[in-house]
C-alpha cells in the first residue's frame, strides 16, 4: 500500500510531528516546543547548537523530531538536502513504528521536498516473498503536511507524482518471466484506465504490417512476440496545439542476443533495460492524475533480445520502420533499433518535440555515473536548457553531450546506410547520432539514463533497484511549458 499523503490545517496536540527549522535555529519557538519540559526543550537547544540536524525526542504518547534546513549554494541544493533530510527520518520513523506522522514546516519552503524524500524512501518493492512478515504493510502509512506553507492542491500534485514514481519502480522490478512485453503492455493500459489516458497497444501483425524492421529484428530470437504500445493524454483543456511525444525502450529482458552479455554483473539486472519506457508510462500516469493541460503521447517498443531461434546476426542488414537500412555489427546495440523505429513513426503526429529515454549504453553511465543523465539532441537551446533547470530542480541532473557533424563517422556502415555500433570512444554519442538520422522534421533530446535507472546498492531516497529516473524531471518540465 503506497504512502499516502494529505493536507491539513493543523496538526493535533498529541501527533507524531516533525518541525523543519530554519538554517541556524539555536533554539525553540513556543511552537515548537509547547509540550516539552524544560530539560528537554534545553537538550534541543544544545543539540542545535552542535550544529546536528536531525533530533529526536521520545514523548512516550508521541515523537517529535526537527529537521534543520541547509543553506547550499543554490535553492536546487538546499530543496535536495531536505530530501536528504526526509530520507534519514524515515529511518527513524520506521524504528518508531509511526503510522501517521504531520509535517510542519517554518522555513516556509521546506514541506514538500522533505516530504518528497520521506514518501521516495518509503516506498517498497515486496516482489513475490511468501513469508507473513514481508507481506506486512509498512507501519508508515500516512503524511500530513500542515500550515500555511503548503496547500492542499500542492499536496495532491505531489501524490500525483509519486504515484508515476512508483509505477515505474514497479515495472522495472518486476522480473522478466512477471513481466514480458505483452504483459507490460497490459500494465500500461491498466494505468492508462486508472489515470484516464487512452492506450493502444499493436500486436506482432500490425508491427509487421508497418514493417518496423528495428522492432522485429530484436524480436526474432524470442519466443514471445513484441509489442508496440501508443499512449494518448489529451484533455480538453490542453494549451499545445502540437503534442509532446515521449518514446521509451521497452527492452523487458535484454542478453545481448547472439552478442552475450557477461552473466555476471551483465545480464543479470537486464529485467531493467525497459526502464526508458517505464519513465514514459511513469510520466503520463502523473500528467494525467494531476490533469495537466498538455496534449501528451508515450510510444513504447517492447520485446526481449535473446539468442534462440531465428535470431539476427552480427552482419545482418534490416530495413527500418523509416526505410532506412541498418548493418548490425553487435545485437547488444539493439535498444537503438526499436528506439529509431518509433521515433520514425513519431513522425506521424506532427509533433512541437520528441523526448527519447532509454537505458542505452555502458558509455553513458562510465562517463557520468549514477549521479546525472546523459542528454543530447536537436531541440533549441531555450528547451535545452529548460530541461537542465528542471534538472536541477528534482535534481535528476542532466550532462549535454554533443552531435557534431564529425560523429557521423563513427556509424558508417559499408554495406547499409548506417550501421549500429560505433567506435570504442565516445559510444553515447554514436548511439545518439544513430537516432538522430530517425529523427528528421522535428526537435528532439535524447536521454541515455543507463546508470541512474538500476542502482545496484541503496542510494539515499533513490533506493535500490528500480528509481523511477526521469519521471519527476519530465513532468517538471512539461509542468513548466503551461
Amino acid at each position: 500500500m503506497p504512502l499516502q499523503l494529505a493536507y491539513a490545517a493543523d496538526f493535533p496536540s498529541i501527533a507524531d510531528t516533525v518541525f523543519i527549522l530554519p538554517a541556524g535555529t539555536r533554539e525553540l519557538s513556543v511552537e515548537t516546543a509547547a509540550d516539552l519540559p524544560a530539560p528537554v526543550r534545553q537538550y534541543v537547544a544544545e543539540q542545535l547548537a552542535a550544529d546536528v540536524k536531525l533530533i529526536r525526542i521520545n514523548q512516550y504518547s508521541h515523537h517529535h523530531y526537527y529537521v534543520v534546513a541547509e543553506e547550499k549554494k543554490t535553492a536546487a541544493l538546499s530543496a535536495e538536502a531536505l530530501r536528504k533530510s526526509g530520507h534519514q527520518l524515515h529511518a527513524l520513523v520506521k524504528q518508531d513504528k509511526v503510522k501517521e506522522l504531520f509535517v510542519q514546516d517554518l522555513t516556509e519552503t521546506g514541506a514538500l521536498y522533505l516530504a518528497e524524500g520521506l514518501a521516495l524512501s518509503a516506498y517498497q518493492f515486496t516482489g513475490y516473498k511468501t513469508d507473513e512478515k514481508s507481506k506486512q504493510a509498512p507501519h508508515l502509512q500516512r503524511l500530513t503536511l500542515v500550515g500555511a506553507s503548503v496547500t492542499a492542491e500542492q499536496v495532491q500534485e505531489l501524490e500525483g507524482v509519486l504515484a508515476g514514481v512508483y509505477l515505474a519502480r514497479d515495472l522495472v522490478n518486476a522480473p522478466q518471466n512477471k513481466l514480458n512485453a505483452t504483459q507490460f503492455a497490459e500494465q500500461m493500459e491498466a494505468a492508462g484506465a486508472d489515470a484516464g489516458f487512452h492506450v493502444e497497444v499493436l500486436d506482432l501483425v500490425r508491427i509487421e504490417a508497418l514493417r518496423m524492421g528495428g522492432l522485429l529484428a530484436v524480436n526474432q530470437g524470442s519466443p514471445e512476440p513484441p509489442t508496440f504500445t501508443i499512449m494518448e493524454y489529451k484533455p480538453a483543456t490542453a494549451t499545445n496545439q502540437q503534442p509532446i511525444v515521449l518514446v521509451g525502450k521497452g527492452v523487458v529482458y535484454d542478453t545481448g542476443g547472439l552478442s552475450l552479455k557477461p552473466t555476471a554483473g551483465g545480464m543479470d539486472t537486464m529485467k531493467c533495460d525497459m526502464a526508458g519506457g517505464a519513465a514514459v508510462v511513469g510520466t503520463l500516469y502523473a500528467l494525467a492524475k494531476n490533469q495537466v493541460p498538455l496534449h501528451v503521447i508515450g510510444l513504447v517498443p517492447a520485446t526481449d533480445n535473446r539468442p534462440g531461434g531465428m535470431a539476427f546476426a552480427p552482419g545482418d542488414v534490416i530495413t527500418m520502420y523509416s526505410g532506412l537500412t541498418v548493418e548490425v555489427l553487435n545485437t547488444d546495440a539493439e535498444g537503438r533499433l526499436l528506439l529509431a523505429d518509433a521515433l520514425a513513426f513519431a513522425k506521424k503526429y506532427n509533433p512541437e518535440l520528441v523526448l527519447d529515454f532509454a537505458t542505452l549504453t555502458g558509455s553513458a553511465a562510465r562517463a557520468i555515473g549514477k549521479e546525472g543523465i546523459v542528454c543530447m539532441g536537436t531541440a533549441d537551446e531555450e528547451t535545452l536548457s529548460a530541461l537542465k533547470q528542471a534538472g536541477h530542480r528534482t535534481h535528476e541532473r542532466l550532462v549535454e553531450f554533443p552531435l557534431w557533424d564529425e560523429y557521423a563517422d563513427h556509424i558508417k556502415s559499408d554495406l547499409a546506410d548506417i550501421n549500429n555500433l560505433g567506435k570504442a570512444e565516445a559510444g553515447a554519442i554514436s548511439a545518439g547520432k544513430f537516432l538522430e538520422r530517425f529523427t528528421e522534421g522535428y526537435p528532439w533530446v535524447h536521454f541515455d539514463i543507463a546508470a541512474p535507472a538500476f542502482l545496484a546498492a541503496p542510494d539515499s531516497y533513490r533506493g535500490k533497484g528500480g528509481t523511477g529516473t526521469a519521471v519527476r524531471l519530465t513532468y517538471e518540465f512539461l509542468k513548466s511549458k503551461v
